[in-house]
Formats: structure tokens, sequence, C-alpha cells
């Protein structure tokens, strides 16, 4: 289903019981994180803080709405979904169109294509998130952007979803980047270098333009998901968001810049980045649980802001996982798997645990057919997009439950000569891995955790593993009770 609110979206979190509202005070620097981390960590609800205040005891007169992903009933909800695999395979046969190789492909590829373009985003004269707009008077500190974590360099915005387009190319980009205020009307731009934002960026540099860009926040929840997804090249994450919504997205033209953002937005900062200049942002507690430290980014000049007047300010927190970001991420990992498949049918299953904060760990089952299949997996799945920054791919067969860790670790550490199974490669690294010894660039490490073949040049006999016979699970099954050992 669609909402044409965020707040909506809230009612329907309280209906089904995934809400709880604060009506006391709670100040928006530390408070609602520990709040939030609590909650998240223990299965609790989503959040909507209605007083949220300041530091210094004044009242915010937007609500803050914190953890609305975090679970798997809340997270297909905000997706208007009844499963994420059930939407996997559409997913997939949407965004894999291939360049036609005769008339034949070019007919049966018509279908495909009416089908993508009847969720193109649809432009309009005006939206509720323009209902109030303020462009003399900008003070990016009268939204309740929260300080995380003790050490942040200061307030962040951490859920936007921020259109902005490519000078070169025009193509519209959508993606999810933290913003920190530094002060009334500027703020940092965090953009990592492998990021299609830091490219158009880099792109308007070239040209000696200005960037102009909007960071929306709110609206439909879906908006701010398909901001997170790892697209191919080339599709438009409103039209993704079209796709799961079931309905064309709606934009608005925004007031002071050259950018569409959806017009059921609630908030809407407006504004550009200036070629070339950059300014120290950071440090900020990131998802890996440590602190990210600072460095230098895109400054984001704000010119305008407008909003809803009902409107309501969504947030997250990360750290020490698991946290919010753990259900975005698991969601991309399954609706995104039947595209991965598209490309190594040999694949069954992916999983990226939490524990691996997305890009540390990903365990990977395959059907093997041939000597050395998992390093052929392991090299293609480094060529593959964001997989390129994955420190550590784990091969398993394809009877392991990738999603069972403690099945996972013992397979895996009962398989592996680490001389022979362990393979290193170097290449370029997330920009949030502290552990490399040069920033963006580091090594990676693939693990054949599957059987070894004589072929492979195991010379002994791989062993059997230990497992009862069907015949007296069954019978000791029937008989439980009759053994006085309970229903």
């Amino acid at each position: 289903m669609a909402y044409d609110s965020l707040r909506n979206f809230v009612s329907d979190l309280e209906r089904a019981g995934e809400l709880r509202r604060v009506t006391a005070p709670v100040d928006i620097e530390l408070e609602i994180t520990e709040i939030a981390d609590r909650l998240v960590k223990s299965g609790g609800p989503a959040l909507l803080f209605e007083s949220p205040t300041a530091p210094d005891g004044g009242r915010f007169d937007i609500p803050v709405l914190i953890n609305a992903y975090a679970s798997d009933k809340r997270i297909n909800m905000a997706l208007g979904i009844e499963s994420l695999d059930a939407v996997a395979d559409e997913v997939a046969e949407l965004l894999e169109i291939k360049p036609p190789e005769g008339i034949i492909q070019k007919v049966k590829m018509l279908p495909k294509l009416a089908r993508m373009a009847s969720f193109s985003p649809k432009r309009g004269g005006s939206g509720p998130c323009q209902e109030i707009v303020e462009t003399e008077n900008i003070d990016l500190f009268s939204i309740p952007a929260i300080k995380c974590w003790p050490e942040d360099g200061g307030r962040y915005i951490t859920l936007p979803h921020v259109h902005s387009r490519n000078a070169r190319t025009g193509r519209r980009n959508v993606g999810m980047y933290r913003i920190q205020f530094f002060d009334e009307r500027t703020a940092g731009m965090h953009m990592h270098l492998h990021h299609d934002g830091a490219q158009n960026f880099r792109d308007s540099t070239k040209a000696g333009a200005r960037m102009e860009m909007a960071v929306a926040l709110g609206g439909d929840p879906v908006y701010a998901y398909a901001a997170s997804a790892p697209l191919p090249p080339g599709i438009d994450e409103m039209t993704l968001a079209g796709f799961l919504r079931r309905k064309s997205v709606p934009l608005v033209k925004c007031k002071t810049v050259d950018v569409e953002v959806p017009a059921d937005s609630d908030i809407v900062i407006e504004g550009y980045l200036e070629p070339g200049v950059l300014r120290e942002e950071g440090p900020f507690g990131d998802h890996t649980g440590w602190y990210s430290l600072a460095d230098d980014y895109p400054v984001f000049h704000v010119t305008a802001i407008t909003r809803r007047r009902d409107a309501i300010y969504p947030t997250t927190i990360v750290g020490k996982p698991p946290m919010e970001d753990y259900w975005l991420g698991g969601a991309t990992g399954r609706i995104f798997l039947p595209l991965m498949k598209m490309q190594l049918p040999e694949i069954v299953d992916v999983h990226m645990p939490a524990e691996g904060v997305f890009h540390n760990m990903v365990i990977v089952s395959i059907r093997k057919a041939f000597p050395h299949h998992a390093r052929k997996v392991m090299y293609a799945l480094w060529g593959m997009g964001q997989m390129a920054l994955a420190k550590c791919i784990v091969i398993v067969d394809e009877d392991v439950d990738v999603h069972n860790i403690s099945e996972v670790g013992w397979k895996v550490l009962g398989s592996i000569d680490p001389k022979r199974d362990l393979v290193f490669v170097e290449g370029p690294v997330d920009a949030l891995e502290h552990a490399s010894p040069l920033p963006h660039v580091g090594s990676k490490v693939g693990v054949d955790g599957t059987r070894k073949w004589a072929s492979e040049g195991f010379a002994r006999e791989w062993p059997g593993e230990i497992v009862m016979s069907d015949e007296i699970r069954e019978r000791v099954t029937r008989r439980w009770e009759e053994y006085g050992l309970g229903g």
C-alpha cells in the first residue's frame, strides 16, 4: 500500500501495537538515543517523542519518530508488503533490463519497459511538503535533529532521502547521507567516496557549477528505504519506491533550487554545494560500533526550509549492533537476492550478520559444481557493486543455513585448512573501515568453507557428518510422552 503521509504510517503502527508515544519531555541530545537503543535491543516498539526538547529546555513543535523500521513486521509495513521474499522476484524482474540483441528481444522487452514506466515518478504543481515555506529566517536548529552519541561533532540528520542530479548526465540520484548541522544555514554533507552523490559532486566541481540538492524527510516510509538501496546503474530510486508502493511517487519542484522531491515529504531542506568547497565534519558514532573520525566533506548551504503543518521528524541511530539499520539492510539482502542469483545462479542464499555491520562479513551458500567454485564466487562478488567493499566473504555448501551463525561457524571451522582455504586480495574498502592501513584501500579475505573434493587436491577421505537415522528419530518422536519427557 502507499502511504500519503508519515503520520498515516504512524497511525498504522499504533493500531498494530508497534508504536509507543512518549509524551514526557525528552532531550534531543543523547536522551532519545539512550531510550531508543535500549528498546531496539530488547525488541521494543517504534517510538514517537511528542515533546522533544533542546538542552536549554526549549520545546520543538515537531515530534520525533525513531525505530520505525526495527522489526520484521515494521519493515514489511513500511514497504507495504506481506513479506520480503514475496516481492523479491518482482523487483529482480523489474530491474534486470539488458540491452536487446535483436528485434525479437526488443519486442519481448516492451511489456517490461512499460511496466517500469508505469511506476515512474509523476511531477505535479504543489504538495503538502510546501504548506509552510521559510526562505528568510532560515534556522536548521528549528528541526529536532538529534545528537546521537557523546563524542559526536554535533546534531545530525540521519534518515533523509537526499535528492540531486548529475551535472554531466542530468540523471536523478536519491541517496541517504548523514548531515551535521554547522550553524543555522550550513551543514556537512557526508557522502562517501563510493556513493553516487559523491560522484555527482565531483562532476559538478569539474564543471565549476553548484550542485543543487534537497534533503527530504518523511513522507511515505518507502522513500528512505529506496534511498538506501544499492540499485544497478541507471535505475531511478523513485521508480523503485513507486513499484514497492504500487503507485507512482508524486514530485514537486523545490522553491529555490531546480530539484524535485516527493510532494508528501514532511520536511524539505533546499540548498546547494559549492564546487570543491569542503569542511571538517564529524566525528560520528557509526554503524560499525566505533566513532568514524572527523574528515573533510562538502558544505551544504541552505536556501529554504519547507514542511507540512503536521510534520513528523523521522530519525535513526547507529552504533553497536543490532540497530534499526540491521532491518533496513536485511530487507535489501532479501529483496536483491534474486538479482544477485541472476548474475550468479549457483548462489543459494546470502546473509550479512548484524555483527558484520554489512561490509565486514558476507556469508554465501552455493551449489558447488566444480573445483574451486567457491573462489569463482568470491571474485565475482568482489566485482559486483557495493559487494566490492566486503571485507570477509565466507562461502559454504548449499545445505548450510547461512542465517544460523552457530551452524556456519561449526561447518566452516571444521572444513578449512587455513593455508589452503583462505584467499587474500587487496582493493577498495568501505569509507568507514578503520582497521585498513590507508583510507579506502585495504585487504580482504575469502574463506572457502565448502567440503573439499579430490579434484581440488584433497587426498584424504572427507569424513561423514554425524546424523541419527530417520527411523530412530521418528520412533523416539512417537514415544516421547511414553518416555515421560513431556509433550
